[in-house]
């Protein structure tokens, strides 16, 4: 669906690189707070992957809509996009970290059973924040890079060698099947 909507397999690429310090970061948690990685804990990392991907495509969208309206280049379009969604990237990670404590605490009846849900988003949110703010406009520039020498190639390929006919200049039909290479 990512490749879909930005029309390229290359951003997509660089939204899902932030998955893995959510579980990294979820994993830690819980062996750090001595929890089992359990069915409730999964249900929280599947949570915490779905809230540091909107992370990562609010820079992301922001960052290719400056290129594509600003004619900017990738590494101002991702700088740009970094300062102006640090606050609501910032404010949606505290709200869902603010909303879990509460289960990673995990007092009261049945507290046992959400406390792993809670840790796995808490840690994975403290976790994925440090890294993600860092990380994605690097790969995004790293791909972005990578994406332009993909092209600069495949455009050389596609113009391919010049060939030269020995008998160009003998008529229409002369010369047709007779020479060195045939």
């Amino acid at each position: 669906m990512l490749g879909i909507l930005y029309e390229s397999l290359i951003h997509p690429i660089t939204i899902l690189s932030t998955l893995p310090s959510a579980g990294v970061g979820a994993l830690l948690a819980l062996i750090l707070c001595k929890e089992d990685l359990s069915v409730i804990a999964l249900i929280g990392i599947i949570l915490l992957i779905g809230i540091v991907k909107k992370n990562a495509i609010l820079m992301i969208d922001f960052a290719i809509a400056a290129e594509r309206k600003g004619h900017s280049s990738p590494e101002d379009a991702i700088f740009e996009a970094c300062m102006l969604r640090f606050r609501p990237i910032t404010m949606t990670t505290m709200a869902a970290l603010l909303g879990g404590l509460p289960l990673a605490i995990g007092l009261g009846t049945g507290g046992e059973l959400r406390r792993p849900l809670g840790i796995a988003i808490v840690g994975g949110l403290i976790f994925s924040q440090m890294l993600t703010l860092f990380t994605t406009p690097v790969v995004y520039l790293y791909l972005d890079r990578l994406r332009l020498r993909w092209e600069r190639l495949r455009h050389r390929r596609s113009r391919g060698p010049v060939l030269v006919r020995a008998d160009a200049g003998a008529g229409a039909g002369a010369g047709a099947g007779v020479g060195p290479n045939r």
